[in-house]
């Protein structure tokens, strides 16, 4: 237990490989809370399976991927949690038992329900799974009792979900079983991806953890910049440049502001430019490639930290199951 005796849940689903935007809109913020609080972070398998129920070949591997790039990305798990949602049963418990008195209105309500039969039109999410994702999601929060959710302001509409959920079990079995977390803001920084629009692994824009270093120059060498620079001296214009965004990320500030100046008088080419942001990108994450070199080596390793991780895990809801049980006297 840390100092402050408050606790911190947060997941992942394996849906893909963890680019740039996961590692600096999550994990980053991950690591600071791992030195603040009990932190508790699972790869959440089963959601997967909620949008990908008929194409499962590829969730193992991810699983594992996921969790490399969390451990070489500073995740530590003498001083975290890191566990596997399908190793933990009580998940799929509570679930079920969550599922008993959620209105079915609560679900249809919820914004993401009609936008990602919207957006996924490909896939039938016309099923039980899909609708009911968000009280797997209350389960996997529940259990653990968290103070805190880290979460950004498009996820609080789930996040309330979860506190109705808990107040309404408490009210119909007359018992304080579950305490109500609360959010934790984090500013997710706005990544865009190698065509300018947001890093997303479904607009196969991505610089991803797991990109060699040639792979990830050679991705930056192709991005998209100021779509009015058609020639090398045209001067740009670096506040709709994705480049020069990355620059502000991972660039220091005198490398910032040289850009700044010279992209808009052309004294400096897109090519040189991406050079020098490619420069600082490779000088982040080569201790991530190091670290990731090792565990690929060694997989009892990551083995190892899973089954001590799902252990721990498994001990806490387990209690939390015994409440609920008690309390619901089944």
């Amino acid at each position: 237990m840390t100092a402050s005796g408050k606790r911190v849940l947060s997941g992942m689903q394996p849906s893909g490989l963890l680019h740039l935007g996961n590692y600096l809109g999550a994990l980053e913020n991950w690591k600071t809370l791992q030195d603040q609080y009990e932190c508790y972070f699972f790869v959440a398998d089963w959601h997967a399976l909620s949008t990908n129920y008929a194409d499962t070949g590829r969730i193992r591997e991810f699983v594992r991927e996921l969790l490399i790039d969390w451990l070489a990305a500073g995740i530590d798990p003498s001083r975290s949690t890191v566990f596997v949602q399908s190793h933990v049963p009580q998940h799929a418990i509570l679930h079920l038992l969550l599922s008993m008195i959620v209105p079915v209105s609560w679900l249809e309500r919820n914004p993401t329900y009609k936008e990602k039969q919207e957006e996924i039109k490909e896939k039938d999410l016309s099923t039980y799974g899909f609708l009911g994702y968000p009280v797997l999601q209350a389960a996997d929060i529940l259990l653990y009792k968290p103070d805190f959710v880290p979460v950004g302001k498009d996820q609080l509409p789930h996040l309330e979900l979860t506190r109705e959920l808990a107040r309404r079990f408490n009210d119909i079995y007359k018992a304080p079983v579950f305490p109500e977390p609360k959010e934790h803001l984090t500013k997710f920084p706005k990544v865009l991806g190698t065509d300018g629009r947001k890093m997303s692994k479904s607009y196969g824009n991505t610089i991803n953890l797991s990109d060699s270093e040639p792979v990830v120059r050679q991705k930056l060498k192709t991005m998209v910049t100021d779509p009015a620079r058609v020639r090398r001296h045209d001067p740009g214009n670096p506040d709709v440049c994705p480049v020069y965004d990355l620059h502000k990320i991972f660039s220091p500030l005198p490398v910032i502001e040289q850009i700044n100046r010279e992209c808009r008088t052309a004294a400096i080419g897109c090519i040189d430019c991406k050079k020098l942001v490619a420069d600082r990108l490779v000088e982040r994450m080569s201790p991530i490639w190091e670290a990731r070199a090792k565990l690929t080596k060694d997989p009892s390793q990551l083995e190892d930290i899973v089954q001590a991780g799902s252990r721990q895990a498994g001990e806490v809801a387990k209690a939390t199951l015994a409440d609920v049980t008690e309390a619901m006297k089944v």
